[in-house]
């Protein structure tokens, strides 16, 4: 944040993406799943915001990647859903809390997106993933981008608190 801040004096945009996203049940999960999900996914944001604060302009606007799964029951993912719950969260309250200083904080939603993360998952899987997406296919990260993008610019400057899904109508549908 330092350099940032000697280089441009100050962050009007900020984008905070982090994803781990390993499976395990109910009955498999352990301490360590746990806590390596919640310190990759949410503790990198609350505290890479914090040191971001700052540096934040007045009227910066935040985007946290999150996903669809915050609100649908993912088995044998649900830690990694409960993480994306908590980013959810945190931007509701985040986004109040730094209305005083104009900073919008929203949430980017994708479903399943053609990353090299997902290049690990089987054929199989992926069809399984696709099945439910009602434009048939996964996500290009470009749009997923974009709609992040969206969200940090001047269009969508009465928007904050709010989550965009990104899911081909999966969620929505």
């Amino acid at each position: 944040m330092r350099e940032a801040q000697q280089l441009h004096g100050c962050i009007d945009m900020l984008v905070l993406n982090a994803g781990l996203s390993e499976p395990a049940t109910l009955p498999e999960e352990t301490a360590e799943h746990f806590d390596r999900h919640f310190a990759v996914n949410v503790r990198g944001a609350l505290f890479g915001i914090q040191a971001a604060l700052p540096v934040l302009s007045d009227g910066a606007s935040v985007v946290l990647v999150g996903s669809i799964a915050d609100a649908m029951g993912v088995t044998p993912f649900s830690t990694y859903a409960a993480t994306k719950a908590a980013l959810r969260s945190y931007a509701r309250s985040w986004a109040a809390e730094l209305a005083p200083r104009r900073i919008r904080v929203n949430v980017v939603a994708p479903g399943p997106t053609d990353t090299d993360m997902m290049a690990a998952v089987s054929d199989e899987m992926r069809q399984v993933l696709i099945a439910p997406i009602p434009l048939g296919r996964m996500a290009r990260a470009d749009e997923v981008a974009a709609a992040a993008v969206f969200l940090l610019s001047d269009a969508a400057s009465f928007v904050t608190g709010a989550e965009l899904c990104v899911d081909g109508g999966m969620r929505q549908v």
